[in-house]
């Protein structure tokens, strides 16, 4: 998976540009479907990452990008990580994409390009 550009509002992954949050499932990229999370918007100021989106769990490493860090996390997702013995890497979009190349073999992702 070749990682070829990132900056606000877009991510360019193997010769595609996504314009949209995605999340990648064993080297499969997809549209991160934030709709389970919007009713909790409001408490956050943003809608955030909850247990009720599709999480691509079966992994050992989990990296979730969270934009410039706006992106709220919410401890529902942390506790089910933990439960899973999934390690969870929560780090700024940028960040989270250079950790992605370390040991992506093992590892899926959720990466917030949007702000």
């Amino acid at each position: 998976m070749r990682f070829e550009a990132f900056c606000f509002g877009s991510i360019r992954i193997d010769g595609v540009t996504y314009q949209y949050d995605v999340v990648i499932d064993h080297g499969q990229v997809r549209k991160r479907k934030k709709k389970p999370s919007r009713k909790f918007r409001e408490a956050f100021g943003h809608t955030p990452l909850s247990g009720e989106e599709d999480i691509p769990w079966k992994c050992h490493r989990l990296v979730i990008g969270t934009g410039t860090g706006a992106l709220p996390v919410m401890e529902e997702v942390k506790r089910e990580a933990q439960r899973r013995q999934v390690k969870l890497v929560i780090l700024p979009t940028e960040e989270a994409i250079a950790k992605l190349k370390e040991h992506p073999d093992r590892t899926n992702a959720i990466l917030h390009v949007t702000c």
